[in-house]
């Protein structure tokens, strides 16, 4: 036996490098930001709490946060949250948390006993803490952490790394750890989000607006500290210096989505939703959808590339709200393009980041 690895030693290196790294034993644990237990108050309440307490989420000084959190915003939307959750909420439970099951089961299926995989959710459950504790027990050799966040943010990704790492560093032994924080540009995301659209026959509507979350100025600010996000032209182009910015990186996810489905700069455009104030990353998706109904467009399709699971900000936000405001406006139809949830297009692409990445 040895003679025998020996030789293929010194014939073909490459080979039992690769044969043994296939050997070792890595774990793949999929994150996605959250999602109440229960389309209850109780369980609302408890969930905000924990998501909007969050440093890298509300990043002001921590007693301000406090109260503000706890004792104004908290009380006063768990209610009207509540009955968003309700409109969401199916027999079987959260959309967010089914989806991502199924993903994972879809992907594991694909990806083989060599990565086993485990889900969690940063805010919530199933509990991201808990589920560390889960891999600990195995004694993994490699860990590889991956956000469902197709572009990085402090507030989504960035406290997600910071959350494993904290937990990770007092481990006896610490695995070899492979973070993916954004995969925007992947050509296989891309290709699994340009599939869905076309699927939707973007041809037949009159305007597609690429919808992302919103984020705080100020977020957005730091990441480039003396280049306003205002006076930015990433809209137009990639700076040099944004390759971690959201915004800049969610234009980019636009343009490439767009070029590979052959779109012209008239037929698209850019807009952030679900903000809390005014000084957040604009043009609002609900003041574009506007002022699209205001130049007599009819027919407007949108799609989610910062979302890889449907939610409450596509499927409530989006799919009932807009819809219905679009069509107060005079709009006939606006149609959402669902996110890629449990796409096989989607799978494999996943599948392939985590490959690509274990190998760097």
């Amino acid at each position: 036996m040895q003679r025998r690895r020996k030789k293929l030693v010194n014939d073909f290196p490459i080979f039992v490098f690769l044969f043994d790294m296939q050997k070792r034993r890595k774990a793949v644990l999929l994150i996605n930001v959250g999602t109440p237990d229960k389309a209850e108050v109780k369980a609302v309440r408890r969930y905000l709490s924990h998501f909007l307490n969050d440093g890298r989420v509300m990043d002001m000084p921590w007693l301000l946060k406090k109260l503000l959190v706890d004792l104004i915003i908290v009380p006063f939307r768990a209610p009207k949250s509540t009955k968003l959750y309700q409109k969401l909420w199916t027999p079987e439970g959260s959309p967010l948390l089914l989806n991502m099951e199924k993903f994972a089961t879809s992907l594991q299926s694909v990806l083989g006993e060599d990565y086993p995989i485990f889900t969690a959710m940063r805010y919530g459950n199933p509990s991201l803490k808990k589920t560390l504790q889960q891999i600990k027990k195995q004694n993994f050799d490699e860990l590889i952490v991956f956000p469902l966040f197709p572009q990085y943010a402090s507030s989504t990704t960035g406290t997600i790394l910071e959350f494993v790492m904290d937990r990770v560093k007092r481990w006896p032994v610490i695995p070899e750890l492979h973070f993916i924080n954004q995969f925007y540009d992947h050509p296989e995301f891309v290709g699994a989000f340009t599939q869905n659209i076309a699927a939707c026959h973007p041809e037949e509507f009159d305007h597609i607006i690429f919808s992302y979350h919103g984020l705080p100025l100020r977020q957005v600010n730091k990441v480039h500290p003396g280049i306003s996000s205002a006076k930015c032209l990433c809209e137009k182009q990639m700076p040099a210096y944004g390759s971690h910015c959201y915004k800049a990186t969610c234009y980019e996810t636009t343009r490439l989505i767009a070029g590979r489905l052959g779109l012209t700069e008239k037929q698209y455009s850019v807009s952030f939703q679900s903000r809390f104030s005014k000084n957040w990353l604009g043009p609002f998706t609900d003041e574009r959808i506007t002022a699209l109904a205001n130049e007599g467009i009819k027919k407007i399709l949108i799609t989610v590339p910062s979302f890889v699971a449907d939610c409450l900000e596509t499927l409530v936000e989006i799919e009932a709200g807009y819809s219905a405001l679009f069509r107060k406006l005079g709009g006939d139809r606006l149609v959402l393009v669902k996110s890629l949830n449990n796409n096989e297009q989607w799978v494999k692409a996943a599948a392939c980041i985590i490959q690509t990445k274990n190998l760097k």
